[in-house]
Order: structure tokens, then sequence, then C-alpha cells
């Protein structure tokens, strides 16, 4: 097995998170540039976010027969003509209409590219590709998200949104020169992988993972916008800011990582009660300048383990399928996120960019709740 193997599948999820996150650093630019409202662009967040959710296991389903290398190159190289299109374009709904094709793609590369790792490699490394593979959605809001914002504000717009191009296409070159042909040889029916839909637990953590990420995305995907306005940061700092943001993430990620391994259900209860302490921490102090600086900090350390805790909780119902499964998350936490970007905005519309915090503390206590109920109606999940 060819090792850059992995390496090409984690530079296709990079270039995906990218894609789809590297457009918050970037809003009150694409404002300015087509002379929109903040609300308005925030669509861009939420729309493609919408269509991962409803079209997640959908295409999972119906994607889970065809062979591996051909779902793996349609979808890298849909994200790159996209990018292209965002670089280009002077017209709003046309960069609205293909910020919804990727996101079609979205879930099924995500999944499969999870899937393909685990098969590259012996049963027992496994667990290992599938981390270096996710590892990408890591480096993404580490390193994509903020790159994307230097480029625009350093260059131009365009140079922002070619970065984006230029990774996905590195990752089509590759998948189509390195990967094998991978026929799917057996096929879980339909039926089997649905079968998991019957059960009330997971619902309930579906329905938490949905909350966590409002949480998350009604504020972060306004960050720069708050950052500018309330922090009166110039765009030179956002743009570290959001790189100080996607690093810390990296160390949130194996901190929240070995929290989980110790102990899950105390992680997973613990974990919207450090963000709501963490929001506030942004509302009292997030108009100085200094306090800001080390509340981002903590703020980028939380949010990492939004990603892995969510998984975790809602693939813990999920083991008989753990592709769908896998499908499921992508698809409702991406839900999460257009109900967090949309209710951030109307949030920001109705009472200014600062209130914007109440929305992330109100989908946090959701969260909260709804995890407890699951822990007290089902006795499987102790303390």
């Amino acid at each position: 097995m060819n090792p850059l193997l992995i390496i090409i599948l984690a530079i296709g999820v990079f270039g995906i998170i990218t894609t789809e996150m590297g457009i918050v650093g970037v809003l009150p630019q694409v404002t300015e540039k087509f002379e929109i409202s903040a609300t308005q662009a925030g669509l861009l967040v939420s729309i493609f976010a919408l269509v991962v959710a409803i079209s997640g296991p959908f295409l999972t389903l119906l994607a889970s027969g065809m062979n591996r290398k051909f779902i793996l190159l349609t979808a890298v190289v849909m994200f790159a003509i996209s990018n292209f299109v965002y670089a280009y374009t002077a017209r709003f709904d046309v960069m609205l209409i293909f910020r919804m094709v990727p996101a079609i793609f979205h879930p099924v590369f995500f999944s499969v590219a999870l899937v393909t790792a685990a098969k590259l490699v012996p049963p027992e490394k496994s667990g290992k590709a599938i981390t270096q593979v996710f590892a990408g959605v890591t480096v993404g809001f580490a390193l994509g998200v903020p790159v994307t914002s230097y480029l625009a504000d350093t260059f131009s717009l365009e140079a922002a949104f070619l970065f984006g191009a230029v990774i996905s296409l590195i990752a089509f070159l590759g998948i189509l020169m390195w990967l094998p042909s991978m026929p799917v040889k057996d096929k879980m029916s339909y039926g089997n992988q649905l079968r998991i839909l019957r059960k009330p637990q997971l619902w309930l953590n579906v329905a938490a993972v949905v909350c966590i990420f409002a949480a998350m995305f009604s504020v972060y995907s306004y960050f720069a916008e708050y950052l500018g306005k309330q922090t009166q940061m110039s765009s030179s700092w956002v743009s570290i800011m959001l790189m100080v943001f996607g690093l810390i993430m990296i160390v949130g990620n194996f901190l929240f990582g070995s929290l989980l391994h110790k102990n899950m259900t105390k992680t997973v209860i613990l974990f919207p009660l450090l963000y709501i302490i963490s929001y506030l921490f942004v509302y009292f102090l997030g108009s100085s300048f200094i306090p800001m600086l080390i509340i981002t900090l903590i703020w980028g350390l939380v949010h990492s383990g939004g990603l892995i805790v969510s998984q975790t909780w809602l693939t813990t119902e999920s083991k008989e399928a753990p592709e769908f499964g896998n499908s499921l998350f992508v698809s409702f936490s991406n839900l999460g996120i257009t109900i967090g970007a949309s209710v951030g905005g109307w949030f920001i519309t109705q009472w200014g960019v600062h209130e914007l915090i109440w929305s992330g503390i109100g989908f946090a206590l959701l969260a909260f709740i709804l995890i407890m109920i699951k822990i007290k109606v089902f006795s499987s999940a102790t303390i």
C-alpha cells in the first residue's frame, strides 16, 4: 500500500473543510464585493450545510455500491470547479448555487474516504488510518480557514478561493494516479443500514449533535464579523486570530480525545457546559482587545471538542452500520451548522453582533438537556 494515499485522502478532506468553512474568514470581503448584508453573506455558510444535511444519508446509501475511486474523483473535481466559480463570478446568486453543488458531494466523499482508508491498510491499522484522514478536518480549521482569510486580506478574494481549488486539484491528481480501482464487493443492504433509525436513543443523540453544532456555529460563522465590529480588530488581526483559533483546535482535538477515552459520558456532559462558560467570557470581555486574545485560545480549545465529542456520541448508537452512521453524523452536524448560522444571523439583525453570543449559549443549554435525558432514560449510558 502506498502510504501517500492516506495523505492524499487527508488532503481531500482538508480541501473540503477549507471550501466549506474558509468562507467564514472572508465574509466581510464577500459582503463588500456583492454589496449585501452580513446576514445574506451568512447564507453561504448555512446553505452549504443545509444541502449536506438533506442529501447526506440518502446519497451515501445510493453510492454505497459504486466504485469508491470514481466517487472520490467526482467529489473533489466538483469542489475544485466550485472554487473557481467563487473566484470569478460577479453574481451572488451564482455563488450561492455553487455552494450547493459541492455540498451534495461532501458527505459522500467524507464517508467513502474514511472507509477507503480502512480498506487500504491491515485491519489492525485501520483505526490509525481513519484518524489520519480525519485529521484533515482539524487541519482544515487550523490552516485552511485562516490561510483563506489571509489570502483575501493580503492579495484578493479571488486568490483565497483559488487556494481551495488548487488543494482539491492536488487531491484529484493524487487519487487518479495512485488509488487503485475499488469496486464494492460486499454491499450491505439498504434495509440493514436503515434499521438503526428505529432506535430512539439514536435520535436523542442526533438531536444533541444538532444542538452542539448549532451552538458552535451560530457564533463561529460570524467570527470575523464579531472580532471586526465588537473587538475592533483589523482584518490582519482577524486573520491571525483565525490562525490561532485553528492551531489551538489541534491541541483541543488531542485533549478531548484523551478525555473521551477515559470517560466518554462525563466528557459529553462536560462539553456544552464548557462552551457556555467560554461564551460568557466572550460576551463580557470580548470588547477588550487583550482579554479577547486569551479568550480566543479557550474558545478554540473547547470548539475543537465539538467535532470529536459529537461524532463519538452519535456513533455509539450506530455501530451496526458504521458507514451510514458516519453519514448521519455529517448530515446532522451540518443541519446544526445551518440552524446555528441562520439563528446567529437573525440575532445580529435583531439585536446586533454583541448579542449574537446568546444564541450559542441557548443551543449549548439545549444540548446539555438532551444529553442528560438520554443518560437518564437509557441506563446503558452510565456516568
